[in-house]
């Protein structure tokens, strides 16, 4: 009797603790909207079942080249379910002072930029977008932490619109690890 006490306690008890126990679900890209260099709302939910790159960006920085391999890699891959969305930001060294429509001008008279370009944000510090929370705090993305840092990071989302992997700001758009993740199949 002794015996069948303390199990049925050690149930209940279980099962109280399971239920009260908070089980991290990771949260995915898909629960954003923000607002594009034209003023108009973006829904990552649009971009259900595509693979994605976002990357901060900046104007005047020694990385900026890298808007030239950007868009080359969306030309290549931007038909299959693959998309970069870039999201300026001036939180390294004043490297993107211009306004959106600056922004704008600058990207598609300099590299042709067609991929989709967000409004300015902040990409770190007290007023970080949520997006770059999302992206940036294992909590929310399941993954891991990371902390931006320098222009041109970039976060490669899956077709389920989870963080898959944090990419340096000197690694190369088109590096070898990045297409080969490009054209794994889901």
């Amino acid at each position: 009797m002794k015996n069948l006490l303390i199990l049925t306690l050690l149930l209940c008890c279980g099962t109280s603790f399971a239920q009260n126990t908070n089980v991290m679900e990771k949260e995915n890209i898909y629960q954003f909207k923000v607002e594009d260099l034209y003023g108009k709302t973006f829904d990552f939910s649009d971009l259900k079942g595509k693979k994605i790159m976002i990357v901060n960006t900046a104007s005047e920085c020694g990385l900026t080249p890298q808007y030239e391999v950007l868009q080359e890699l969306y030309d290549k891959y931007g038909n299959s379910n693959f998309v970069i969305v870039g999201f300026p930001a001036n939180n390294f060294g004043g490297q993107e002072p211009g306004s959106n429509e600056q922004i704008a001008e600058f990207c598609e008279q300099n590299y042709g930029v067609t991929f989709p370009m967000m409004a300015k944000i902040s990409v770190k510090g007290d007023d970080m977008h949520p997006v770059y929370q999302f992206l940036t705090e294992k909590a929310k993305n399941g993954l891991e932490d990371s902390e931006v840092e320098w222009n041109f990071q970039k976060y490669l989302i899956d077709t389920e619109g989870h963080l898959a992997r944090v990419i340096p700001p000197k690694t190369l758009p088109d590096d070898k690890s990045v297409t080969d993740w490009i054209e794994e199949r889901p």
